[in-house]
């Protein structure tokens, strides 16, 4: 069972695998996402539990020096975000959508985490930088009102970082949209 999860976003594709593979080093955590993102970024996520997690974020910051763009970790993530993450959203239902941007993928995950952990919503989506100019998203679905609480709850934890892009809740989604036009 995952207790924790860690990730270092790097401003340098060198210093990221540099910093992947101290993180690695520093503690009992597995390696679950080490690739370069948009624009020439690198990210290093790990899991494991809450302490060794810590210790391996502080060896990728030190390792990643000053090309080190943001982290976090979060103990006891939610796994629906989790399963976003790794691409294994399953849905049936659209009632609501609800949408955060961010201008990192560390305050995405933190923002997609407190917006799940906040309200009825399932994630729907969540894109980490890949051919979006550095900027990641998440989309979540629920009621309208649950969507509203969601949003609101991951939108202030990016707002709170200086990271947020732009956030939005569409009720009734059209059906072009509800087939994942995100």
């Amino acid at each position: 069972m995952i207790t924790a999860i860690g990730l270092v976003e790097f401003q340098s594709i060198a210093k990221g695998i540099e910093g992947a593979d101290a993180m690695v080093k520093a503690g009992r955590v597995e390696l679950v996402l080490a690739r370069p993102i948009c624009p020439g970024k690198y990210i290093a996520l790990v899991e494991g539990d809450v302490a060794a997690v810590k210790a391996a974020v502080d060896a990728g910051i030190t390792y990643g020096e000053d090309t080190v763009v943001d982290t976090f970790v979060i103990p006891n993530i939610h796994p629906l975000v989790l399963r976003g993450i790794y691409g294994q959203v399953e849905f049936d239902q659209v009632d609501a959508l609800g949408i955060i941007e961010t201008f990192s993928v560390a305050s995405l995950i933190e923002a997609a985490d407190a917006a799940v952990k906040a309200a009825e919503v399932r994630p729907l989506e969540v894109r980490l930088a890949m051919g979006l100019g550095g900027k990641s998203y998440v989309v979540v679905t629920g009621d309208v009102a649950a969507c509203e609480s969601a949003v609101r709850a991951g939108a202030d934890v990016a707002a709170d970082r200086g990271l947020l892009v732009k956030d939005v809740v569409i009720p009734g989604p059209v059906a072009e949209i509800k087939q994942g036009a995100f």
